[in-house]
């Protein structure tokens, strides 16, 4: 849903479907900014910051999660001390959201 919506919004998206793969394709084609949930399969949301940190130490990064078993909190604030831009707590408003990517991207 989230794609549809950003591309419904004249972005271009590439999605994948956990960190591992996530970190691949910023490698084959670094983006301007990474949307990343915080609690996926393989490599998690923290894995996937530290490595897309270092090989961009610049990337812009934003970072959602519902939490798991034992709420959002945690897992944004550790998004936020690597150098997340932004943090969302699923559920959230899709016009939060768009707001926070341009102004990330301005």
């Amino acid at each position: 849903m989230l794609k549809q919506v950003l591309e419904d919004s004249a972005y271009e998206v590439l999605d994948a479907p956990d960190g591992t793969r996530g970190v691949e394709l910023y490698r084959e084609r670094p983006a301007d900014l990474v949307i990343t949930d915080m609690v996926m399969p393989g490599k998690n949301g923290m894995e996937t910051i530290l490595d897309l940190r270092l090989e961009n130490p610049d990337v812009k990064i934003i970072a959602i999660s519902g939490g798991a078993n034992i709420g959002p909190e945690p897992y944004l604030e550790v998004a936020e001390g690597l150098g997340a831009v932004r943090v969302f707590t699923k559920p959230f408003r899709i016009e939060d959201l768009l707001e926070a990517i341009r102004r990330v991207l301005d």
